[in-house]
């Protein structure tokens, strides 16, 4: 091209010769290039030399687009013209065409697949949540008996086996708890009506003087008993808010077990119970609240005697192991139901539900037991045959060696 684009030499038209090579075109209608447009042809520096560039069709010139370097013919500093190679694109160009093709065909078919594949993984995961959701519901209205459908062996199964674990846990609550209700009813009940009766009989003459004192007995007994339902009542709500203070000291756990058997005396006969009381020293020093496990020891000692067959065996059993003392109260008679035994430390268990034994308990005792076995950082367990016996035992923390003063 001259200084102002015309073209005035091109290989694109002309003839081919025999050697299939296109004869330059010299005619005078060839067009014209806005070579020193910028809009066209960008500047390009390589090294001292510099150069336009452009991929295109220059400005509509050519039928398809190219890659064009043009360079300036100068002389005596003056531009007199360009000389422009061209390079077709057009293969480059179908090229990339059909690598963007494929990669956004291949992207939207990847995407789709993506998308359904998190639905179904997304489906798998919220569905199970959903049910516990529903189910969360349920046992908010007071339906304990939902479950979710648990499949596989992934997190969301394990969690669905939880939330069953935790349903069927809520379930035997609530059956315990109204278990319980009807038990302290009847237990409040009974003694009042008996108070009042005896009551009202003295107080308008029905009762003769001569038979007060008997009934007043009976009136006291029905208030101890009382009394000793409220207070497992307030050491049930003690225990769990964490108001129960422990006194942790060295104490002679066989000296308690000597008193709390004396205790029972009168009852150990009526019932001819065969009563050993087996300890490894007269002295046994235990490091833990004295207070606390002498509730313990009684509560046991006082279940086993209730539940002895008559003449049975009965014994306290107190020995050192492994840096423990361990103290078991054993007895013959009802034993307890192998599908009973997870559940004897429970709240408002009571294994005899028909009350024709247990009429005075209401499912307490071994919780609480169990409780203060657990606030001292220890072990409590059962073993029981249904029918021959029944073993409680627990651990505790040896203490120091007693120390007796000999006087005289």
């Amino acid at each position: 091209t001259d200084a102002n684009g015309h073209v005035v030499l091109s290989t694109l038209t002309g003839k081919v010769d025999d050697d299939g090579l296109r004869e330059p075109d010299i005619s005078s209608n060839l067009g014209t290039v806005e070579v020193s447009s910028k809009k066209i042809f960008k500047s390009q520096q390589k090294g001292e030399e510099s150069y336009l560039i452009h991929r295109g069709t220059l400005g509509g010139y050519l039928d398809e687009s190219h890659l064009a370097c043009a360079e300036p013919i100068i002389t005596m500093n003056e531009v007199r013209g360009y000389v422009i190679s061209l390079s077709s694109t057009a293969r480059e160009d179908n090229f990339i065409g059909v690598t963007r093709r494929v990669v956004i065909n291949s992207s939207a078919w990847v995407l789709l697949a993506t998308l359904i594949a998190t639905y179904f993984i997304t489906e798998r995961i919220i569905h199970p949540l959903r049910n516990m959701t529903n189910a969360a519901k349920q046992f908010g209205k007071g339906k304990f008996d939902t479950r979710v459908a648990v499949y596989g062996e992934d997190e969301v199964a394990e969690l669905g086996r939880a939330f069953n674990n935790m349903a069927d846990s809520l379930a035997n609550l609530e059956k315990m708890r109204n278990s319980f209700l009807a038990n302290v009813s009847h237990d409040l009940r009974t003694p009042m009506t008996t108070i009042s009766g005896f009551i009202e009989g003295i107080t308008s003459g029905a009762i003769p003087p001569e038979k007060h004192d008997y009934y007043l007995g009976i009136i006291s007994t029905e208030v101890h008993r009382l009394s000793r339902l409220v207070t497992q009542l307030l050491d049930i709500s003690r225990l769990e808010s964490g108001d129960r203070k422990f006194d942790f000291r060295d104490f002679d756990v066989a000296e308690v077990g000597r008193i709390i058997l004396i205790s029972f005396e009168k009852k150990l006969e009526e019932k001819r119970l065969d009563v050993e009381f087996l300890s490894d020293e007269d002295s046994m020093s235990a490091y833990a609240d004295k207070d606390a496990i002498y509730q313990v020891m009684y509560n046991l000692c006082h279940n086993a005697i209730k539940f002895s067959k008559e003449g049975g065996k009965f014994a306290i059993k107190i020995v050192k192991e492994a840096g423990k003392i361990r103290v078991s109260v054993y007895n013959e008679g009802e034993g307890i139901p192998e599908e009973d035994l997870p559940m004897v430390f429970e709240r408002f268990y009571k294994s005899d539900k028909s009350r024709g034994l247990d009429k005075s308990g209401v499912g307490l005792g071994l919780y609480i037991s169990k409780t203060i076995i657990d606030a001292h950082g220890e072990k409590i367990q059962v073993e029981s045959k249904e029918g021959e016996y029944t073993e409680f035992s627990f651990t505790l923390k040896a203490g120091e060696p007693i120390k007796r003063q000999i006087t005289g």
